[in-house]
């Protein structure tokens, strides 16, 4: 019953394309895949907006949506209905061909990432060889969305949001595709289910996540940081300063347009979500070897929606950097401290199995992580913050 109910969408798959010719099943086969993780993400889009805005509402001590649909659960309905009939206005100077392709390509290229994700034991639409490697592709590509979209606005602060979301944008996406690297040579492919199918081995109750040996916690750090500001999340949502350049590089965006840059950064979220849980919490795999009776996609979601909770709570938590700030830590602190890592994981497989490669990892990180931050801290006279109240 518990493998059944672990396949029951795959077994639906095969039994739906079977009244189908046999030329016409694979197909139709891929177009299910594909509108099923569209459906999917897309709820799971519209629960995380209503999660961040009644979490953030409690944070700061007040209701949240409550007022469409029980508890206003049906707030996200009505945001997509007014983003749908909402006037979309093109300023008269902008490309209108640029304009329009710039959230349409972003959401495309982010939807493309979920082909080589594993959302459930034998649930990847593409299993390649270089899974990896695509949905960094795919990933790199948003780039070039949000440059379109700040260059056909024709408006400086859309110009000059674009170029800090790029800059920030590649800043750490070096440090997420590094911190990934580890997990390769540990793992030996860049294939995503070879991954977590590494990572699905219990020593008792307790599994062989990554995340809980020294390297992969030190990469996973990294990776989660990384994947916040690769995110426009804050405390690194600088290309949205409104105190400084508006809106960023959706400033002349409005209507459906802007509900699609808004959709886009979601779904990138859940998908960076997703990436993470495949390479560093083992994916679809259960926690304990005694739950393996839960489905396993029932597993990656939950997974995925305790990193959306995380992100809820760092934004109501942290005041936005400055842009010196967030580009010095990417390159002086998180960039070496990666490299740091990468050496570390050889050494793990290098000492082999026992206790002396946890007391050797674990010391050289923790020396590199508290020697590079002093240093930091030291040459720009960083002490212990203080609060003075007025008298």
């Amino acid at each position: 019953m518990a493998a059944t109910l672990d396949q029951i969408f795959v077994l639906f798959k095969q039994w739906l394309v079977g009244f189908l010719p046999a030329p016409w099943q694979h197909a139709a086969g891929v177009l299910l895949c594909v509108a099923a993780i569209i459906v999917v993400f897309c709820t799971l889009f519209a629960l995380a907006v209503l999660m961040e805005r009644k979490g953030l509402g409690r944070m700061q001590n007040r209701y949240g949506p409550n007022r469409v649909g029980p508890f206003g659960i049906l707030q996200p309905v009505a945001d997509g209905i007014k983003a749908l009939i909402k006037e979309d206005i093109v300023p008269l100077r902008a490309d209108a061909v640029v304009h329009f392709l710039a959230p349409v390509a972003l959401v495309v290229t982010v939807f493309m990432g979920y082909a080589v994700l594993p959302v459930g034991r034998n649930m990847v639409l593409v299993d390649m060889d270089s899974g990896l490697l695509f949905f960094f592709a795919m990933g790199a590509a948003t780039e070039i969305s949000v440059f379109m979209a700040g260059w056909s606005s024709r408006n400086k602060y859309s110009l000059l949001g674009s170029m800090r979301a790029i800059a920030q944008m590649i800043s750490y996406e070096v440090v997420l595709l590094l911190s990934s690297v580890a997990v390769v040579m540990i793992a030996g492919s860049l294939s995503l289910p070879r991954i977590v199918e590494a990572q699905s081995h219990y020593t008792g109750v307790f599994p062989h996540w990554y995340v809980f040996m020294p390297w992969g916690l030190a990469g996973f750090a990294i990776f989660v940081i990384a994947s916040t500001a690769e995110t426009n999340r804050s405390p690194f949502d600088l290309p949205e300063g409104e105190s400084e350049i508006v809106a960023g590089y959706f400033t002349e965006y409005s209507g459906f347009k802007f509900a699609l840059f808004f959709l886009g950064e979601y779904v990138e979220m859940l998908s960076v979500a997703g990436l993470g849980t495949t390479l560093f919490l083992g994916g679809w795999s259960a926690p304990f070897s005694f739950l393996n009776w839960i489905p396993s996609w029932c597993w990656f979601i939950a997974k995925i929606m305790i990193w959306i909770c995380f992100f809820i709570w760092i934004r109501g938590t942290l005041p936005r950097l400055r842009q010196d700030q967030l580009m010095n830590f990417a390159w002086k602190f998180a960039l070496p401290f990666t490299l740091v890592n990468l050496m570390v994981t050889a050494l793990w497989s290098f000492l082999g199995e026992g206790w002396l490669r946890w007391v050797v990892c674990t010391a050289i990180l923790g020396a590199a992580f508290l020697l590079m931050g002093r240093l930091e801290m030291h040459k720009r006279h960083i002490g212990p913050r203080s609060y003075r109240y007025a008298e």
